[in-house]
């Protein structure tokens, strides 16, 4: 059901090319890379607004984005959780109070980044995404990306990094390498969730050193 809402969505906005590709590692859908007829994040704003999902009738608040609209580097996350979905805004809760930490340790804030997220509503009962749900998403994401123009997309936590790079490969294997994503010309990083790291505090080194990588790179 999810995939042919996704083809009628894709024509309703406007898609004038699709191009699929796959590859080792790559999930069981195929990369759908469209030219979305958007040209300003109020559009996409709209558009992701009124996507008909069953998803929305759970939610309090579409979690667009928010930060510097300008930004050289973007935080991608997987989905709101409970605290973003009342405020709808991304990483205002216990996960977002450690990446704002995170952030200051390397000279960053949000008025530095922008941050968003894979899915713009709290999936139920903070599940993970399905396949689906991001093969739903990708191509709006891929926009919200286009229309920030950062040099660098920092994929928090495997989720987020699997639905941007359409791997299996897991956060162990993907962290700390920089990788590309055809669509985009940013260059793409994966780190921990800050979520992962409240549960696994031992891990938060490396994390600051994955962010000190990233905001090396940001400023050549």
């Amino acid at each position: 059901m999810l995939k042919t809402q996704l083809l009628q969505w894709l024509i309703d906005v406007g898609v004038s090319d699709i191009v699929s590709e796959t590859s080792d590692n790559i999930i069981e859908e195929k990369e759908i890379i469209p030219q979305l007829n958007i040209s300003t994040l109020v559009e996409l704003r709209q558009v992701v607004a009124n996507v008909d999902i069953p998803m929305k009738d759970c939610a309090i608040n579409m979690v667009f984005g928010t930060g510097n609209e300008n930004a050289d580097i973007l935080l991608l996350g997987e989905a709101p959780g409970a605290e973003e979905d009342k405020q709808g805004l991304p990483f205002v809760g216990k996960s977002g109070q450690l990446l704002d930490k995170v952030l200051e340790s390397v000279g960053l804030d949000r008025t530095k980044v922008y941050i968003t997220n894979i899915l713009p509503w709290r999936p139920p009962g903070n599940r993970t995404p399905t396949n689906d749900e991001i093969l739903l998403f990708r191509p709006y994401v891929l926009k919200h990306i286009e229309l920030i123009n950062p040099k660098i997309v920092v994929c928090l936590g495997g989720t987020a990094a699997k639905a941007l790079l359409q791997t299996t490969e897991g956060i162990m294997k993907l962290r700390g390498r920089w990788l590309t994503v055809n669509g985009i010309n940013a260059k793409v990083f994966a780190t921990f969730h800050p979520a992962y790291l409240l549960r696994s505090p031992g891990q938060k080194r490396e994390a600051w050193r994955d962010f000190l990588t990233i905001t090396s790179e940001a400023t050549r």
